[in-house]
Protein backbone atom coordinates (compact mmCIF):
# COMPACT_ATOMS: atom_id res chain seq x y z
CA UNK A 1 0.00 0.00 0.00
CA UNK A 2 1.22 3.32 -1.05
CA UNK A 3 0.80 5.43 2.53
CA UNK A 4 0.63 8.47 0.06
CA UNK A 5 -2.27 8.15 -1.53
CA UNK A 6 -5.95 8.17 -1.49
CA UNK A 7 -7.81 4.34 -1.61
CA UNK A 8 -11.16 3.65 -2.55
CA UNK A 9 -13.65 1.14 -2.24
CA UNK A 10 -16.70 0.14 -3.33
CA UNK A 11 -19.16 -1.84 -1.78
CA UNK A 12 -22.26 -2.90 -3.07
CA UNK A 13 -25.14 -3.85 -0.75
CA UNK A 14 -26.81 -7.61 -1.18
CA UNK A 15 -30.42 -7.43 -0.86
CA UNK A 16 -30.06 -10.29 2.28
CA UNK A 17 -27.94 -7.40 3.82
CA UNK A 18 -31.02 -4.58 3.81
CA UNK A 19 -31.97 -3.09 6.97
CA UNK A 20 -28.17 -3.44 8.49
CA UNK A 21 -26.55 -0.24 10.05
CA UNK A 22 -24.52 1.63 7.30
CA UNK A 23 -21.02 1.59 9.85
CA UNK A 24 -21.56 -2.32 10.64
CA UNK A 25 -22.20 -3.03 6.84
CA UNK A 26 -19.07 -1.64 6.11
CA UNK A 27 -17.28 -3.24 8.64
CA UNK A 28 -18.02 -6.42 8.06
CA UNK A 29 -17.09 -5.94 3.99
CA UNK A 30 -14.15 -3.92 4.18
CA UNK A 31 -11.91 -6.42 6.56
CA UNK A 32 -8.81 -3.78 6.48
CA UNK A 33 -11.39 -1.58 8.36
CA UNK A 34 -12.91 -1.21 12.08
CA UNK A 35 -16.39 -0.13 12.72
CA UNK A 36 -14.61 2.76 15.14
CA UNK A 37 -12.46 4.08 11.88
CA UNK A 38 -15.53 3.73 9.99
CA UNK A 39 -17.49 6.50 11.54
CA UNK A 40 -14.29 8.22 11.75
CA UNK A 41 -14.12 8.85 8.03
CA UNK A 42 -18.32 8.85 7.72
CA UNK A 43 -17.47 11.97 9.74
CA UNK A 44 -14.65 13.13 7.47
CA UNK A 45 -17.22 13.27 4.91
CA UNK A 46 -15.46 10.26 3.45
CA UNK A 47 -17.96 7.94 2.68
CA UNK A 48 -20.87 8.35 -0.65
CA UNK A 49 -23.83 6.98 -1.91
CA UNK A 50 -23.61 7.62 -5.40
CA UNK A 51 -22.71 11.84 -5.49
CA UNK A 52 -24.07 11.98 -1.95
CA UNK A 53 -22.28 12.24 1.18
CA UNK A 54 -23.49 9.30 3.95
CA UNK A 55 -22.50 10.71 7.16
CA UNK A 56 -25.12 8.61 9.57
CA UNK A 57 -23.97 5.68 10.55
CA UNK A 58 -26.59 4.33 11.88
CA UNK A 59 -28.31 4.39 8.69
CA UNK A 60 -29.98 1.30 7.38
CA UNK A 61 -28.83 0.37 4.07
CA UNK A 62 -30.86 -0.60 1.09
CA UNK A 63 -30.25 -3.66 -0.89
CA UNK A 64 -28.77 -2.34 -4.60
CA UNK A 65 -27.42 0.85 -2.99
CA UNK A 66 -23.21 1.19 -4.23
CA UNK A 67 -21.49 3.09 -1.40
CA UNK A 68 -17.74 4.39 -1.99
CA UNK A 69 -15.67 4.65 0.53
CA UNK A 70 -12.48 7.15 -0.04
CA UNK A 71 -9.85 6.48 2.62
CA UNK A 72 -7.59 10.03 2.81
CA UNK A 73 -3.77 9.44 2.28
CA UNK A 74 -2.26 7.49 5.81
CA UNK A 75 -1.01 10.04 7.92
CA UNK A 76 2.99 9.61 8.02
CA UNK A 77 3.72 8.81 11.70
CA UNK A 78 5.49 11.62 14.12
CA UNK A 79 8.45 9.22 15.59
CA UNK A 80 11.16 8.34 13.34
CA UNK A 81 11.86 5.13 12.04
CA UNK A 82 15.31 3.72 13.15
CA UNK A 83 17.31 1.05 12.52
CA UNK A 84 16.98 -0.89 15.50
CA UNK A 85 17.38 -4.87 15.94
CA UNK A 86 14.31 -6.75 16.39
CA UNK A 87 13.80 -10.72 17.21
CA UNK A 88 11.00 -11.50 15.58
CA UNK A 89 8.99 -14.33 17.01
CA UNK A 90 5.74 -13.99 14.60
CA UNK A 91 4.81 -11.63 11.67
CA UNK A 92 2.25 -11.55 8.90
CA UNK A 93 0.34 -9.14 7.20
CA UNK A 94 -1.83 -7.87 10.12
CA UNK A 95 0.35 -8.62 13.12
CA UNK A 96 4.14 -9.13 14.32
CA UNK A 97 5.09 -10.46 17.51
CA UNK A 98 8.57 -9.49 18.99
CA UNK A 99 11.23 -10.97 21.94
CA UNK A 100 11.58 -7.32 23.44
CA UNK A 101 14.49 -7.07 24.80
CA UNK A 102 14.81 -5.45 28.61
CA UNK A 103 15.98 -2.14 28.46
CA UNK A 104 14.09 -1.07 25.38
CA UNK A 105 11.46 1.29 25.73
CA UNK A 106 7.91 0.46 24.06
CA UNK A 107 6.75 4.12 23.23
CA UNK A 108 8.58 7.51 22.73
CA UNK A 109 8.07 9.85 25.97
CA UNK A 110 9.74 12.80 27.75
CA UNK A 111 13.33 10.81 28.42
CA UNK A 112 12.88 8.62 25.85
CA UNK A 113 12.28 10.62 22.83
CA UNK A 114 14.09 7.59 20.38
CA UNK A 115 15.27 4.51 20.37
CA UNK A 116 12.53 2.94 21.32
CA UNK A 117 10.04 -0.30 20.12
CA UNK A 118 8.11 2.00 18.01
CA UNK A 119 10.55 3.54 16.08
CA UNK A 120 12.13 0.59 15.58
CA UNK A 121 8.86 -1.06 14.36
CA UNK A 122 8.40 1.84 12.21
CA UNK A 123 11.59 0.75 10.72
CA UNK A 124 11.11 -2.65 10.62
CA UNK A 125 7.63 -2.70 9.07
CA UNK A 126 6.51 0.73 8.21
CA UNK A 127 5.85 0.21 4.66
CA UNK A 128 3.09 -2.39 5.77
CA UNK A 129 1.56 -0.22 8.04
CA UNK A 130 -1.80 0.36 6.91
CA UNK A 131 -2.84 3.02 9.53
CA UNK A 132 -4.36 2.70 13.26
CA UNK A 133 -6.76 5.35 13.79
CA UNK A 134 -5.65 6.45 10.17
CA UNK A 135 -1.53 6.78 11.29
CA UNK A 136 0.77 5.07 10.10
CA UNK A 137 1.98 3.75 12.84
CA UNK A 138 2.34 0.13 14.82
CA UNK A 139 -0.68 -0.83 17.11
CA UNK A 140 0.66 -0.92 20.60
CA UNK A 141 -1.73 -3.59 22.04
CA UNK A 142 -0.02 -4.18 25.40
CA UNK A 143 3.11 -3.08 26.81
CA UNK A 144 6.22 -4.46 28.85
CA UNK A 145 7.89 -2.63 31.42
CA UNK A 146 11.40 -0.94 29.96
CA UNK A 147 12.97 -3.56 32.17
CA UNK A 148 10.60 -6.26 31.86
CA UNK A 149 12.13 -8.70 28.26
CA UNK A 150 10.04 -11.18 26.44
CA UNK A 151 6.64 -11.36 23.57
CA UNK A 152 5.08 -8.51 22.53
CA UNK A 153 2.31 -8.72 20.00
CA UNK A 154 1.80 -5.26 17.62
CA UNK A 155 -1.30 -4.81 15.49
CA UNK A 156 -0.21 -3.40 11.84
CA UNK A 157 -3.49 -2.17 10.69
CA UNK A 158 -6.67 -0.84 12.59
CA UNK A 159 -8.83 -4.14 12.40
CA UNK A 160 -6.19 -6.29 13.74
CA UNK A 161 -5.69 -3.47 16.70
CA UNK A 162 -9.19 -3.85 17.60
CA UNK A 163 -9.36 -7.29 17.84
CA UNK A 164 -6.48 -7.82 19.61
CA UNK A 165 -6.95 -4.91 22.11
CA UNK A 166 -10.55 -6.48 22.52
CA UNK A 167 -9.04 -9.99 23.37
CA UNK A 168 -6.82 -7.95 25.68
CA UNK A 169 -9.63 -6.01 27.73
CA UNK A 170 -11.05 -9.24 27.89
CA UNK A 171 -8.44 -10.91 29.56
CA UNK A 172 -8.87 -14.04 26.99
CA UNK A 173 -5.09 -14.21 25.77
CA UNK A 174 -2.81 -15.96 27.41
CA UNK A 175 0.11 -14.70 29.30
CA UNK A 176 2.96 -16.20 31.69
CA UNK A 177 5.89 -15.12 32.68
CA UNK A 178 9.11 -16.33 34.33
CA UNK A 179 10.01 -14.78 37.70
CA UNK A 180 12.60 -14.98 39.86
CA UNK A 181 11.51 -14.01 43.40
CA UNK A 182 13.51 -13.32 47.14
CA UNK A 183 12.72 -16.16 49.15
CA UNK A 184 10.30 -19.11 48.14
CA UNK A 185 6.37 -18.44 48.19
CA UNK A 186 4.13 -20.66 50.95
CA UNK A 187 2.17 -22.45 49.25
CA UNK A 188 4.14 -22.77 46.43
CA UNK A 189 0.95 -22.19 44.31
CA UNK A 190 -1.83 -20.22 44.53
CA UNK A 191 -3.37 -16.60 43.45
CA UNK A 192 -2.97 -13.02 43.96
CA UNK A 193 -6.32 -10.71 44.10
CA UNK A 194 -5.97 -6.93 44.74
CA UNK A 195 -6.53 -3.95 42.84
CA UNK A 196 -3.69 -1.84 42.05
CA UNK A 197 -3.26 1.84 41.68
CA UNK A 198 -1.02 4.82 42.09
CA UNK A 199 0.87 4.31 45.70
CA UNK A 200 -0.15 7.10 48.37
CA UNK A 201 3.19 6.75 49.86
CA UNK A 202 5.58 7.31 46.51
CA UNK A 203 3.78 8.20 43.92
CA UNK A 204 6.66 6.76 41.27
CA UNK A 205 5.06 3.13 42.67
CA UNK A 206 1.84 0.95 42.19
CA UNK A 207 0.27 -0.76 45.27
CA UNK A 208 -2.17 -2.73 46.47
CA UNK A 209 -5.06 -0.21 47.31
CA UNK A 210 -7.66 -0.58 49.85
CA UNK A 211 -9.80 1.94 47.63
CA UNK A 212 -9.96 2.71 43.87
CA UNK A 213 -7.55 1.29 41.38
CA UNK A 214 -8.11 -1.08 39.37
CA UNK A 215 -8.81 -5.30 39.85
CA UNK A 216 -5.68 -7.44 39.13
CA UNK A 217 -5.85 -10.75 38.91
CA UNK A 218 -1.86 -13.05 39.48
CA UNK A 219 -1.92 -16.40 39.37
CA UNK A 220 1.56 -18.12 40.57
CA UNK A 221 3.38 -21.48 40.65
CA UNK A 222 6.86 -22.21 41.90
CA UNK A 223 8.83 -23.79 39.34
CA UNK A 224 12.21 -24.09 41.51
CA UNK A 225 13.24 -23.05 45.19
CA UNK A 226 16.93 -22.06 45.62
CA UNK A 227 17.08 -23.41 49.67
CA UNK A 228 15.09 -20.43 51.14
CA UNK A 229 16.52 -17.98 49.42
CA UNK A 230 15.23 -17.98 46.16
CA UNK A 231 12.84 -19.29 43.56
CA UNK A 232 12.00 -19.38 40.22
CA UNK A 233 8.11 -18.92 39.68
CA UNK A 234 5.70 -18.84 36.73
CA UNK A 235 3.12 -15.99 36.81
CA UNK A 236 0.49 -15.80 35.01
CA UNK A 237 -1.45 -12.50 34.56
CA UNK A 238 -5.46 -13.25 34.17
CA UNK A 239 -5.62 -8.96 34.17
CA UNK A 240 -3.25 -6.64 32.53
CA UNK A 241 -2.11 -3.80 35.10
CA UNK A 242 0.73 -1.07 35.25
CA UNK A 243 3.73 -3.45 37.15
CA UNK A 244 1.06 -5.89 38.26
CA UNK A 245 3.54 -8.87 38.80
CA UNK A 246 6.23 -6.88 40.64
CA UNK A 247 3.51 -5.11 42.85
CA UNK A 248 1.47 -8.68 43.50
CA UNK A 249 4.55 -10.46 44.30
CA UNK A 250 5.85 -8.00 46.32
CA UNK A 251 2.28 -7.55 48.38
CA UNK A 252 3.27 -11.46 49.32
CA UNK A 253 7.01 -10.51 50.50
CA UNK A 254 8.46 -12.01 47.54
CA UNK A 255 9.77 -9.02 45.52
CA UNK A 256 11.28 -9.74 42.38
CA UNK A 257 15.15 -10.02 42.06
CA UNK A 258 17.44 -7.45 40.60
CA UNK A 259 13.67 -5.07 40.57
CA UNK A 260 15.06 -1.36 40.64
CA UNK A 261 11.92 -0.20 42.27
CA UNK A 262 10.13 -2.61 44.70
CA UNK A 263 13.12 -4.87 45.45
CA UNK A 264 14.43 -2.82 47.93
CA UNK A 265 13.26 -4.51 50.90
CA UNK A 266 14.55 -7.83 49.94
CA UNK A 267 18.31 -7.00 49.73
CA UNK A 268 18.39 -9.20 53.24
CA UNK A 269 17.83 -12.16 51.21
CA UNK A 270 21.33 -11.89 49.71
CA UNK A 271 23.49 -12.50 53.08
CA UNK A 272 23.02 -16.53 52.47
CA UNK A 273 24.67 -16.11 48.61
CA UNK A 274 27.77 -16.75 47.31
CA UNK A 275 30.19 -14.27 46.46
CA UNK A 276 28.94 -15.43 42.61
CA UNK A 277 25.62 -15.21 43.34
CA UNK A 278 25.45 -12.24 44.47
CA UNK A 279 27.98 -10.76 41.74
CA UNK A 280 25.64 -12.07 39.39
CA UNK A 281 22.76 -10.69 40.59
CA UNK A 282 24.50 -7.10 41.54
CA UNK A 283 25.29 -6.96 37.71
CA UNK A 284 21.85 -6.98 36.73
CA UNK A 285 20.33 -3.38 35.94
CA UNK A 286 16.81 -4.81 36.07
CA UNK A 287 14.21 -7.17 37.54
CA UNK A 288 13.86 -10.74 36.65
CA UNK A 289 10.95 -11.16 34.80
CA UNK A 290 10.72 -12.07 31.21
CA UNK A 291 7.25 -12.77 29.22
CA UNK A 292 7.99 -16.09 27.32
CA UNK A 293 4.78 -17.02 26.28
CA UNK A 294 1.76 -15.31 24.52
CA UNK A 295 -1.34 -17.24 23.22
CA UNK A 296 -3.92 -15.09 20.82
CA UNK A 297 -7.00 -15.41 18.61
CA UNK A 298 -5.48 -14.13 14.73
CA UNK A 299 -7.84 -11.53 14.01
CA UNK A 300 -8.53 -12.23 10.59
CA UNK A 301 -7.68 -16.37 9.99
CA UNK A 302 -9.49 -17.02 13.56
CA UNK A 303 -6.61 -19.01 14.39
CA UNK A 304 -4.85 -20.00 17.93
CA UNK A 305 -2.04 -19.13 18.06
CA UNK A 306 0.53 -19.72 20.90
CA UNK A 307 4.21 -18.81 21.24
CA UNK A 308 6.62 -19.92 23.58
CA UNK A 309 10.36 -18.98 24.31
CA UNK A 310 12.99 -21.05 26.23
CA UNK A 311 14.32 -18.75 29.87
CA UNK A 312 16.50 -15.84 28.48
CA UNK A 313 20.05 -15.75 29.61
CA UNK A 314 19.98 -14.16 32.37
CA UNK A 315 17.62 -15.97 34.42
CA UNK A 316 19.18 -18.83 33.68
CA UNK A 317 22.79 -17.39 34.46
CA UNK A 318 21.27 -16.30 37.55
CA UNK A 319 19.63 -19.94 38.59
CA UNK A 320 22.67 -21.48 37.63
CA UNK A 321 24.45 -19.36 40.33
CA UNK A 322 21.33 -19.85 42.61
CA UNK A 323 21.76 -23.68 42.42
CA UNK A 324 24.46 -23.59 44.52
CA UNK A 325 22.86 -22.32 47.62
Amino acid sequence: MNNDTEITYTVEVPHNKAGVRLDKFLADHLEALSRARIQAVMAEGCVFLGDTVAQNPSAKVKGGEVYTVRMPPVIAAEPEAQDIPLDVVFEDEDVIVIDKPPGLVVHPAAGNADGTLVNALLAHCGSSLSGIGGVARPGIVHRLDKGTGGLLIVAKNDAAHESLSRQFAEHTMDRAYYALVWGVPTPPSGKIEGNIGRSPKNRKKMAVVERGGKYALTRFKVLKAFGAAAALVECRLSTGRTHQIRVHMTSIGHALIGDPLYGGAARGNRAGLSERARATIEALDHQALYAYELGFIHPRTGEKIFLKRDKPKFINDICNELERV
